[in-house]
C-alpha cells in the first residue's frame, strides 16, 4: 500500500516538500452537478432568479474558489495557476446544472484540488442562489475526471 504523503513517520500532518520535483505542465478536470426540481431549473434557464444570473455568478465563484484552495484545504500548496476555466450548463434530461472545471499550471505539484474546489464552490453558489425556491436540491457526483503531468502520468475517469 502506498504511504500517505501528508503524514511524517510519526503520523504528524505535514505539507509535502515538492522542491526536488521537476516542473511540468499539469492539468486537472473535475465535474459535478446540482440536481433540482424541473421548475427550479427553468427559473435558472429563463433568468428569473431574484438574486441574478445564477450560471455567471457560480462561474465566477468557481474561479475564485480555485484560486483560494490553499486557504480552504490545510495542506495544499499555494499555486500560481496559469488557467482556470469553469463551465456551467443546463442538463434538462437530469434536471441539473452540470459543472466542469479545468485548472492548469506549470509547476511541481498537481492542480486536482483546485479543480475539485472550483466545482464545489460553483455548486454551492448555485445552491445558495436558488435555495429559497427549492430545498430538495442535491449536489452530486463531484469527481476528478482527468489529471495529467507529473511523475504519476495521466489519469482518465470518464
Amino acid at each position: 500500500m502506498t504511504r500517505l504523503t501528508h503524514f511524517d513517520a510519526e503520523g504528524n500532518a505535514r505539507m509535502v516538500d515538492v522542491s526536488e520535483k521537476s516542473e511540468t505542465e499539469r492539468v486537472a478536470v473535475a465535474k459535478g452537478a446540482v440536481v433540482m426540481a424541473p421548475e427550479t431549473l427553468a427559473l435558472i434557464r429563463d433568468g428569473h432568479v431574484k438574486k441574478g444570473d445564477v450560471l455567471t455568478v457560480a462561474q465566477l465563484a468557481g474561479i475564485m474558489g480555485a484560486k483560494r484552495t490553499p486557504d480552504l484545504i490545510p495542506l495544499c500548496h499555494p499555486l500560481s495557476l496559469s488557467s482556470v476555466n469553469v463551465e456551467l450548463s443546463i442538463d434538462a434530461a437530469q434536471s441539473a446544472v452540470a459543472i466542469e472545471a479545468t485548472c492548469k499550471l506549470k509547476g511541481r505539484t498537481g492542480v486536482e484540488m483546485e479543480a475539485l474546489t472550483a466545482v464545489s464552490v460553483a455548486a454551492l453558489t448555485v445552491y445558495d442562489m436558488v435555495k429559497a425556491v427549492d430545498k430538495t436540491m442535491r449536489i452530486t457526483e463531484i469527481r476528478l475526471t482527468h489529471k495529467s503531468g507529473g511523475k504519476s502520468g495521466t489519469f482518465e475517469a470518464d
